[in-house]
């Protein structure tokens, strides 16, 4: 009897130790969503930040490293990383623009992209496109037109680099200010962008962070305006709780 145990307790090692071995390192921390492929962030990895203001937050455009990331979400989640793992020396960038639209990421994509050569790539874009079609604002931007230009970005940054971890952003509103004076229009507009990125975050095996349902969430604890002040751009607080949804997606797929 104590002979079989002794058998059988080594052959569940070997078993364990063979399991070990053809496992991948990038698939072995975490079981949730495990049909997703799984990152170690390497030293010195890029992580980049596209976007339209929401990402911007009145970044600075020169190398002084005080005001580079911004004062949004981009911000919190570089401080954050960067100050826990400090020894891993990742590098951060913020290429939000203020109004941007998706056509406008396509026209600088080479250089606020491409060039940066980026090992993590989170795009947060289709507020502004939503608000082309609510205000006719010249070139509307579709949601068809959205899908199209969007798709592109995401097939030519991947051909250049098949290793990226992509972070598609769902874009956002709540029924404040403007955005709450043509709610009628705006809302199924934005229905159809976050539809696209939630296609496409499955399309392309990418990392969906869905922020409109963290901040319908939110304002049964606050009025909606304490977290995004004129239904667009949010709050100190809001970006907070931006910052922690992605941080909680983006841990799932990637270790840093």
């Amino acid at each position: 009897m104590e002979e079989n145990s002794r058998r059988n307790f080594i052959r569940k090692i070997a078993f364990s130790g063979a399991t070990a071995l053809v496992l991948p390192e990038s698939d072995v921390f975490g079981s949730e969503n495990s049909r997703k492929r799984r990152q170690l962030a390497r030293n010195g990895s890029v992580i980049l930040f596209q976007g339209d203001s929401i990402t911007d937050g009145n970044r600075g455009r020169t190398a002084d490293p005080n005001h580079i990331m911004g004062h949004g979400y981009a911000f919190s989640l570089a401080s954050r990383l960067g100050a826990d793992y400090a020894g891993k020396g990742l590098v951060f960038y913020n290429r939000g623009i203020s109004g941007n639209k998706i056509n406008d990421l396509a026209n600088r994509w080479q250089s606020d992209t491409m060039d940066l050569k980026p090992d993590l790539l989170s795009i947060l874009v289709g507020v502004n496109d939503t608000a082309s079609v609510v205000f006719q604002r010249e070139p509307v931007i579709t949601a068809e037109k959205y899908e199209e230009i969007y798709k592109s970005l995401l097939d030519q940054t991947l051909k250049q680099f098949p290793d990226l971890l992509l972070v598609l952003c769902e874009p956002f509103i709540l029924e404040v200010g403007k955005v709450k004076d043509n709610w009628v229009i705006y809302q199924p507009e934005m229905r159809k962008r976050q539809a696209v990125v939630a296609k496409l975050a499955l399309q392309y095996d990418a990392v969906f962070v869905g922020f409109q349902e963290i901040f319908n969430k939110a304002c049964n604890r606050a009025p909606a305006a304490y977290w995004m002040w004129d239904g667009v751009h949010p709050t100190v607080a809001g970006h907070e709780l931006m910052a922690r949804e992605w941080l909680k997606q983006v841990e799932k797929r990637m270790k840093f």
